[in-house]
């Protein structure tokens, strides 16, 4: 301090002396942990069952476990250990549609996490019969591989349509959150049918049948049909994905139907001058339409304004609503 002009300068000093010693200093080796932490381990593991193990690390700090539920999926869940195991909590990831946390106490083991895993698979059983049956019975365009804890489903309905479902995981036979997306005189006639025969849905019966009751149609049938038959590219990029997403908006003219991928149609409908833009709605004409048939272009909301969109489709037959984000 006494070599320094001003403070500042003192600063200045400090902070350089204080990177370098943090530089040169040696970081201080990490302690394997005892033997005896590896010895419990091993006996625990014993305990549970050597058939139930499918991973562990060379530090046996994590470890892979398997277990199957009543229907006999196999699901697996990955145990993390901490430095002071078993008196911290060890982290445990799943692939479920819901949060897992363990009950832990530093008397608790591989055993009790592996019992609290099943008790978990048991209580989404319902869930995953409900959402096997959906892919293994219908063509599910997105997503293409779910995973054990997705719980939306693009379903297709022919004609380009498709019905987006999001399940209740704890409520799986109630009705799911639905959305029907694909030109207007195809699906229309769809939520008319489901707001029609509401009253028809019966938890007993599968999530699946109850679809097919309410809105009065069979979905394609795997066993007949292929999945290009609904995979139709984008006909402004001319791909079938992008970016992970399919083709999501159809034109609404009956005699064009060309899909369209949300981003590629905005970005077309921005570089038309003859588009024009009043809030959030663009207004513009189908790339493949021989008909002036104005695309409206809605922002991606979960509350969408049904009273407006009537309104537009009002002086707008045959437009197209898509949402998008500006």
């Amino acid at each position: 301090m006494q070599h320094s002009p001003d403070l500042m300068s003192f600063m200045m000093e400090l902070k350089m002396v204080l990177e370098v010693a943090l530089k040169n200093k040696q970081e201080l080796p990490v302690l394997p942990p005892p033997p005896q932490y590896y010895s419990s381990l091993i006996e625990e593991i014993g305990a549970l069952g050597w058939d139930k193990l499918v991973y562990v690390d060379t530090g046996f700090s994590t470890i892979k476990l398997k277990a199957e539920d009543a229907s006999g999926r196999e699901h697996l869940i990955t145990v993390k250990l901490k430095a002071k195991y078993p008196a911290e909590s060890p982290d445990c990831i799943v692939d479920f549609p819901v949060s897992f946390s363990v009950s832990w106490t530093p008397q608790s083991s591989l055993i009790s996490i592996h019992s609290q895993f099943l008790a978990a698979l048991e209580s989404l059983k319902a869930f995953w019969d409900v959402m096997d049956e959906i892919d293994e019975k219908t063509w599910v365009l997105e997503p293409e591989r779910p995973t054990r804890g997705a719980t939306a489903r693009r379903i297709a309905l022919g004609n380009n349509a498709s019905i987006n479902i999001e399940v209740d995981p704890r409520h799986p036979t109630m009705l799911p959150e639905c959305c029907f997306l694909g030109a207007d005189h195809v699906i229309k006639p769809l939520g008319i049918k489901l707001s029609r025969n509401i009253h028809l849905w019966d938890p007993e019966n599968s999530l699946l049948q109850n679809l097919k009751d309410v809105l009065e149609i069979d979905f394609p049938a795997r066993a007949i049909l292929e999945k290009s038959d609904f995979s139709m590219d984008c006909g402004i990029c001319y791909a079938y994905q992008l970016d992970g997403a399919i083709p999501d908006h159809v034109c609404d003219n009956s005699q064009c139907g060309q899909s369209f991928h949300q981003i590629c149609l905005y970005e077309w409908l921005r570089g038309l001058l003859t588009s024009r833009q009043s809030f959030n709605i663009i207004f513009g004409e189908c790339p493949y339409c021989s008909k002036i048939s104005p695309l409206i272009k809605k922002r991606l909301t979960p509350y969408l304004d049904f009273l407006g969109d009537m309104k537009l489709k009002k002086y707008f037959p045959n437009c197209i609503i898509t949402p998008f984000l500006i």
